[in-house]
């Protein structure tokens, strides 16, 4: 995902490796999807050639299913009592990105709360993967999420969620090269080329 598209137009509360995340994890990489459900039943609908098309889809079913739509399967019916009151900007990739993320910020925030606001980084992981599974459930620990408070707060330290993994590595390259096996190689190593050295100079 592009750069500057990430910082026209997802909410800035999120870093940009999160907000890739997030759409890689939850979004069909289609700007015009639209899947349609019923319980847990995948209504199969037209696959939409155009903007116009995705709203007299996303018209025919909001109400009756649940509708996710676009870059980050946002879901449609959020906060409106009628269709018609539906915009066309829902399919519009960058309006799309904004309404999505700015929700899944608020329910990061929302799992963030009930793990205690952490300040550790090593939860956030833990942190995104419960709110990609809210997004895509629409509940966490028995709430609507779409529907509930922002608890406000900040996630975390906004850290990217890959951070964690990266840092792993990095943590166990130093005690390796201190363990016992490398160490006696290395003193192996520098005694050969010190006594060749010496052989060679008394030649």
């Amino acid at each position: 995902m592009d750069a500057a598209f990430i910082a026209e137009c997802a909410d800035p509360s999120l870093k940009p490796a999160i907000v890739e995340q997030f759409v890689a994890a939850v979004g069909p990489g289609d700007p015009l999807a639209v899947t349609v459900k019923a319980g847990e039943r995948l209504i199969l609908v037209p696959k939409p050639k155009t903007p116009d098309e995705a709203m007299e889809i996303i018209r025919q079913y909001v109400g009756q299913a649940v509708v996710r739509v676009g870059l980050t399967q946002f879901p449609a019916g959020v906060g409106v009592k009628d269709a018609s009151e539906l915009k066309p900007d829902l399919m519009e990739p960058c309006e799309n990105l904004r309404m999505g993320t700015k929700m899944f910020s608020k329910i990061m925030r929302i799992v963030s709360q009930w793990y205690g606001n952490p300040t550790s980084k090593e939860l956030l992981p833990q942190i995104f993967e419960d709110a990609v599974y809210a997004w895509n459930t629409g509940q966490f620990e028995g709430q609507s999420v779409f529907q509930a408070q922002d608890p406000g707060g900040t996630i975390v330290d906004r850290k990217e969620v890959s951070s964690d993994a990266a840092d792993k590595p990095a943590d166990a390259n130093p005690s390796q090269s201190e363990g016992e096996p490398l160490d006696e190689k290395e003193v192996g190593t520098a005694g050969i080329r010190v006594d060749l050295s010496r052989i060679g100079g008394q030649k």
